[in-house]
C-alpha cells in the first residue's frame, strides 16, 4: 500500500513540475499555457504581430474572393513594352506587371503559395527534427550505455546537418529532386530539422535533471513512462515556439529558391519570390514590381517573428511577473 502511495504522489509531482511544463503558475494557480496567453493579450508586441499573420493568413485563405482576376493571365500583355508597365488604374489598382498579369492578383496568391509552402515545410522539419531530438535527448534522460551510445549517434548526424548552411543544403535537395513545389517544401523542412533536434533534445536532458524526475526515480517509475508522459511535454514548448519563428525563415527562403531560379517551374503559379525576378530588367520603368512583393516577404516574416519572440518571452519563467 505504502508502495503504490508513492507511486501517486510521484505522478502528482510529475503533473505539476517542471520549468516549461503544464504545472501551475506561480502567481495566479493557472496552467503555464493558459497564463501565457494572458502575458501575451497584454503585450503589444504579441498584438502587432498576430494581426500581421493573421491578415496574411486571411488574404491567403480567401484570395478568390479578393481579385477577379486569375494569376498568371497575360490579357493585357499586349499594354507593357520595355520602357512602360501600365501603374495603378481603376480596373487594377496595383498595376500591372511585366508579363500583363494583375499586380494585386499575383500578390495575394502569392500569399496562398507563401502559406502552403511555409507551414508545409515547416511541419515536416518540425516532425522530424522533433522526433530525432526525442530520440536523443529520451535515450539522454534514460542514461545507461546503450542511451549514451545512441544520444551520440543521433547528435552526430544532426551536427553533420548542421555543418551545411540551410540555404545551400536546400539548393542542393532541390537540384537533386527537381524543380517543383514538393522538392521545395521538402528542401526547406529538411534544412529546418537540425535546429528542432538540438532544441529538443537540449530542453528533454534539461528536464531530466529536474528534481521531480529524480524523485520519480527514486519511488520506483518506470524511466519510460516518465520520459513518454511527462519530459517530453514538458520540453515541447519551446520547440513550438520555434516553429512560428521558423515560418518567417520558411517564406524568406522559398523567395530566396524562387529567386535562384529553382522554384516552381509553372510560369502560371502566383509566387513572390519569381516576381522579384522578373522585375529585375524593368525596375527603372516600374520599381513597385519588386517593391510590391519585397515588402510582402518582408512584412509577413516581421509578423511571424514578433509573434515568435513574444511566445518565446511569454513561456520563460524568468520574464513571469
Amino acid at each position: 500500500m505504502s508502495g503504490r502511495t508513492g507511486a501517486d504522489s510521484a505522478e502528482i509531482m510529475l503533473a505539476g513540475s517542471g520549468g516549461h511544463g503544464a504545472g501551475p503558475d506561480e502567481a495566479g494557480g493557472v496552467g503555464l499555457w493558459r497564463a501565457a496567453f494572458r502575458r501575451l493579450r497584454r503585450n503589444p508586441t504579441a498584438i502587432a504581430g498576430a494581426v500581421i499573420v493573421l491578415l496574411f493568413v486571411l488574404v491567403a485563405l480567401f484570395a478568390p474572393l479578393l481579385t477577379s482576376y486569375e494569376p498568371g493571365s497575360t490579357a493585357d500583355a499586349g499594354l507593357v513594352t520595355p520602357s512602360s508597365v501600365p501603374g495603378p488604374s481603376e480596373d487594377h489598382w496595383l498595376g500591372l506587371d511585366r508579363y500583363g498579369s494583375d499586380m494585386w492578383t499575383q500578390l495575394v496568391y502569392g500569399a496562398r503559395q507563401s502559406l502552403a509552402y511555409g507551414v508545409i515545410s515547416t511541419a515536416i522539419g518540425l516532425v522530424a527534427g522533433a522526433g530525432l531530438g526525442a530520440l536523443a535527448g529520451g535515450f539522454g534522460a534514460l542514461g545507461g550505455r546503450v542511451g549514451s551510445w545512441v544520444d551520440n549517434a543521433v547528435m552526430r548526424l544532426v551536427d553533420v546537418m548542421l555543418s551545411v548552411p540551410s540555404l545551400l543544403l536546400a539548393v542542393s535537395i532541390v537540384a537533386v529532386l527537381g524543380q517543383n513545389a514538393y522538392a521545395v517544401m521538402i528542401a526547406i523542412g529538411t534544412a529546418q530539422v537540425p535546429i528542432f533536434a538540438r532544441l529538443l533534445r537540449g530542453s528533454m536532458l534539461s528536464q531530466g535533471k529536474s528534481d521531480y524526475v529524480l524523485a520519480a526515480g527514486a519511488l520506483g517509475i518506470r524511466k519510460r513512462k516518465i520520459v513518454s508522459g511527462h519530459i517530453v511535454p514538458n520540453a515541447i514548448g519551446p520547440t513550438i515556439v520555434q516553429a512560428t519563428l521558423n515560418l518567417a525563415t520558411a517564406i524568406i527562403e522559398v523567395a530566396a529558391l524562387s529567386y535562384l531560379g529553382l522554384g516552381e517551374a509553372d510560369p502560371a503559379v502566383a509566387e513572390w519570390g519569381r516576381m522579384l525576378v522578373a522585375a529585375q530588367d524593368r525596375f527603372e520603368a516600374a520599381a513597385r514590381l519588386a517593391l510590391l512583393p519585397g515588402f510582402a516577404i518582408a512584412f509577413t516574416a516581421l509578423g511571424f517573428t514578433l509573434l515568435g519572440e513574444a511566445m518565446r518571452e511569454a513561456l520563460d519563467p524568468r520574464s513571469r511577473r
